[in-house]
């Protein structure tokens, strides 16, 4: 896997994936300056959400489950001193669907964590993760 990061002005850079999407990022900079974009650090965090998730509904899927969102809200504190790492991520998981199994969402979420997550693996290097999720059964919104 490669990347590219090219640096615009001040703290904002353009970041490119090897499969050609971009997005830009950066730190705020200056007198009252805004951030351009997220935070490398922002982006490490959201990138291990998202993995996590894409493991969830994949595991759900294939288990014939009929998932029909997930929503991960992800907590985090950091060190004070630098290289301020990740010290602590929790991840609480909202996955809605019909007649979801309530085991085989805390099975996909026990396996995207213990397993197939490479990004949560890696935080857990310097951080404790934990996770948790709740089920919403959207067939009980049917009149």
């Amino acid at each position: 896997m490669k990347a590219r990061i090219k640096w615009v002005e001040g703290r904002t850079f353009v970041g490119e994936s090897q499969s050609g999407h971009k997005l830009v990022l950066g730190t705020a900079h200056g007198e009252g300056g805004k951030s351009p974009g997220p935070s490398p650090m922002e982006l490490l965090l959201i990138g291990t959400g998202g993995c996590s998730a894409i493991d969830v509904v994949h595991i759900l899927e294939k288990g014939r489950e009929a998932v029909e969102d997930c929503v991960v809200e992800l907590d985090s504190d950091r060190a004070e001193t630098d290289p301020k790492v990740f010290t602590r991520i929790h991840m609480h998981f909202i996955v809605k669907g019909r007649g979801l199994s309530r085991d085989k969402v805390e099975r996909a979420v026990q396996l995207s964590a213990e397993k197939y997550c490479s990004a949560s693996i890696m935080m857990g290097k310097t951080a404790k993760v934990t996770h948790d999720f709740e089920v919403v059964d959207t067939a009980a919104d049917v009149l």
